[in-house]
């Protein structure tokens, strides 16, 4: 318990400021408290064992040695110390408590280790000295870290060095010297051939002179190839596939680039820049360009694209631009190009604006569900039968039945053999006799033989209600893009039996072992009733039921929203055809259009029904208003489907615009 408190205490020591003095503090305390009681009553070692450190060595920081270690010190080491020893240690340890107190970590360490060394059988000096050098390691790291961010490395290095002396298998102080070793080779200045070589360059451009400049020239076009490039500072080199032709050249207020542009158009021709001051000019056709120009390489990666928009892209490459050099790769999702620069320019400026200018919409699908069911039973259902009986008739009946029970009663004294209402009373009283006659009221008429009763039937009242309400809310977000269907289906997939496959024969092979049952008989038995089932293989497919719905966004022009909208609902129709069943579908296609951010709502009735059943009498529960005093049960259920779609234009269409306007005009004599 000692040793845990200990190394806690060296934990925390590691604070600063006035926290870190008295952690310190308490820190030797502890290890003074431990250190004097070892002088006083030093426990007893067994022979060949000892509790210290071997010589050279210090036990690992938050660990502690085993009292019961095999020890590896010399004999002279595992004798208990002397006494004066013991005070010698004692004293050493406080002078380096002291020492630890003022941030001298190394003296410290030295006087623990110091210490130990003396008296070998208190463990609490080498755990201080431990604490000790993993403080004074610690504080070396911190002061290498501070020169390196001032750029003194070689501060950092002699700090670092002398850290791992005082530990050497410490992993940290390690990594810092490897960062000084990186700093260094980052330093080091790479030759010229490396940092050459680690770039490509760019194509050769020309440097025109800059300003604008007018010609209004009527003269042979080599002639006016070489005075346009001449007023620009430049060096027009002809090949010879430009040929002599008379023709007109006027432009006013021009650039080099403007320049260049129409006189290319003008006299059918275009060029190569050779360095910054000079170019080649030749005729425009495919072998000069095939000859000239210098080809690139550019590979495209869309990853976003399907293999049919892949493939349109690789068309609008070989059709449009001309480039005979180009391959897809599906794997990649990728389209290598092999042209001149400013055809592959030309063609990654068409396609960006082919993909940004396509819109995209994020369709906001609320979908809720209201269900309800409702069964009410109300009013009173009055006697639908009347029974008639003879009271004599009937009297005489019971006395003849229980024609024993009748002797019984008037053997004993309790009724007159002529009084036989009072033995009917008796009889009923005491459960002998029951009759569905007498379990009711009755009402009497007449007289004598001839009185009659009539029972009239139950009479109920009934106030019943019994109903359920279920609302359900689903939120679905689909980002879509112009003319992209999205699809959203809600339900589940009902296995449908379309067929069925039999080998149309009972037999088995006989195989040994496998289908012959040997000597069992319940094998044998169970075998028989595998061979004479025919086997039957169905063939089942799985059809969707619940809600499917297709929006099809399309972003017009003015900014508004065109959905089309294609809604499915497929349910069991609860009725069954050779055994599969009836499916009820039902479907809604429709087209709306819609300002962005403005909702839609589709609604339909999934189930609806209604059922009233009146128990009256005939006649009399026909009548208005007193049909509502009889039996009435009215049963409502209906089911509310609502869809509430919102489209946000996340990305709008693209402004449109065009360049200036430039008319060139051709003619000329040869």
């Amino acid at each position: 318990m000692k040793l845990r408190q200990q190394t806690i205490g060296a934990r925390m020591c590691g604070r600063t400021g006035s926290a870190a003095r008295n952690c310190c503090a308490g820190l030797s305390l502890l290890l003074l408290a431990g250190a004097l009681p070892a002088q006083t009553a030093a426990p007893a070692v067994p022979p060949g064992q000892s509790t210290a450190v071997p010589a050279g060595q210090s036990a690992p920081q938050g660990e502690t040695t085993p009292a019961t270690a095999p020890s590896a010190t010399p004999d002279h080491e595992s004798a208990q110390p002397r006494s004066i020893d013991r005070r010698r240690a004692a004293k050493l340890y406080l002078d380096a408590s002291k020492l630890f107190l003022d941030r001298q970590f190394e003296e410290a360490m030295k006087g623990f280790e110091h210490a130990a060394a003396l008296d070998p059988t208190n463990t609490n000096y080498r755990l201080a000295a431990g604490v000790a050098r993993s403080h004074a390691v610690k504080e070396l790291i911190q002061e290498a870290a501070k020169d390196r961010l001032l750029g003194n490395e070689a501060a950092a290095r002699v700090a670092l060095e002398r850290a791992r002396a005082l530990d050497p298998t410490n992993i940290e102080i390690n990594q810092h010297l490897d960062e000084l070793a990186d700093d260094v080779a980052r330093s080091q200045p790479q030759p010229l051939y490396e940092q050459s070589g680690s770039t490509l360059a760019g194509p050769v451009q020309l440097e025109p002179a800059p300003g604008v400049h007018s010609f209004h020239v009527h003269a042979d076009r080599k002639q006016i190839i070489l005075q346009v490039f001449r007023a620009y500072g430049l060096t027009a080199m002809l090949d010879t596939s430009v040929q002599s032709f008379l023709t007109r050249f006027d432009v006013d207020d021009a650039s080099f680039e403007q320049a260049a542009r129409v006189l290319s158009l003008d006299t059918n021709t275009f060029f190569v820049p050779l360095d910054a001051y000079r170019a080649l000019v030749a005729a425009d056709s495919s072998t000069s360009r095939n000859q000239f120009l210098s080809q690139d390489e550019e590979t495209v990666y869309l990853t976003g694209l399907s293999d049919e928009e892949l493939n349109d892209v690789l068309s609008v490459a070989k059709t449009i631009f001309l480039v005979q050099q180009a391959t897809l790769s599906l794997s990649e999702r990728a389209i290598t190009l092999r042209a001149p620069q400013r055809t592959l320019e030309a063609f990654n400026a068409t396609l960006q604006s082919l993909l940004e200018g396509r819109s995209q919409i994020l369709l906001d699908v609320r979908l809720i569900q209201v269900a309800h069911t409702g069964d009410r039973n109300t009013g009173a259902q009055l006697p639908q039968s009347i029974a008639a009986f003879n009271v004599y008739a009937e009297e005489q009946s019971i006395l003849k039945a229980n024609a024993s029970l009748v002797q019984q009663i008037i053997s004993s004294g309790l009724a007159s053999p002529n009084d036989p209402l009072a033995i009917l009373g008796i009889l009923i009283a005491s459960g002998q006799v029951s009759s569905p006659l007498l379990s009711s009221g009755f009402a009497l008429f007449g007289g004598g033989i001839t009185q009659s009763a009539l029972v009239p039937g139950s009479t109920t009242f009934n106030l019943s209600l019994n109903t359920s309400d279920s609302r359900e809310l689903d939120q679905v977000q689909l980002r879509l893009q112009d003319g992209e269907d999205g699809t959203l289906k809600l339900g589940e997939k009902y296995p449908i039996q379309t067929s069925s496959y039999s080998s149309l024969s009972g037999s088995v092979p006989n195989i040994p072992g496998l289908t012959g049952a040997g000597t069992s008989s319940s094998l044998s038995s169970l075998l028989s009733s595998l061979t004479s089932s025919v086997p039957n293989i169905p063939m089942v497919q799985y059809q969707d039921l619940g809600l499917t719905l297709t929006v099809t966004p399309k972003v017009l022009r003015n900014g508004d929203v065109a959905l089309k909208i294609e809604m499915k609902l497929n349910a069991l129709a609860g009725t069954s055809i050779g055994g599969n069943p009836v499916l009820n579908n039902r479907e809604y296609t429709g087209t709306v259009t819609l300002k962005e951010g403005e909702a839609t709502v589709v609604a339909t009735e999934m189930d609806k029904s209604q059922s009233q059943a009146i128990s009256g009498t005939p006649g009399l529960s026909e009548i208005p208003g007193l049909n509502n005093v009889t039996d009435k049960d009215l049963q409502k259920s209906y089911a509310t489907l609502v869809i509430v779609m919102t489209p946000h234009l996340v990305r709008g269409p693209q402004a449109a615009g065009h360049t200036a306007m430039m008319r060139v005009e051709k003619g000329g004599t040869q």
